[in-house]
């Protein structure tokens, strides 16, 4: 298990992704569009790495959920807790954890 707490999709004995590889991953998971998909959406799409537990430990490349600028990013116009880097605990309250955003992007990607 990886510091979400959810089984890796590859073992620590399998090499990384190539650039290729890793290309086509974020472009499938972008393809999902911002997981929180509500009215706040902006648009824009970034890949965030979840960490876990507050360890500042970021996640495989193949751990990364879709969220829009506005739900990322501690420069959102957005109040408080309802991006990721501004204000995790509340936006995890608010939207669900990491793990379980991460569990979805794995679901809908299945």
């Amino acid at each position: 298990m990886n510091l979400l707490g959810l089984q890796p999709y590859q073992k620590a004995s399998v090499a990384p992704l190539t650039k290729a590889e890793r290309a086509a991953h974020f472009d499938r998971v972008a393809s999902l569009g911002c997981i929180i998909n509500n009215k706040d959406c902006d648009g824009g799409l970034n890949l965030h790495h979840p960490t876990g537990a507050g360890w500042g430990l970021k996640a495989d490349d193949k751990d990364v959920i879709p969220l829009c600028f506005n739900h990322h990013s501690a420069q959102t116009p957005l109040a408080y807790g309802h991006s990721i880097h501004k204000g995790t605990r509340v936006f995890e309250k608010r939207y669900g954890s990491q793990r379980e955003l991460l569990q979805l992007v794995r679901d809908l990607l299945a």
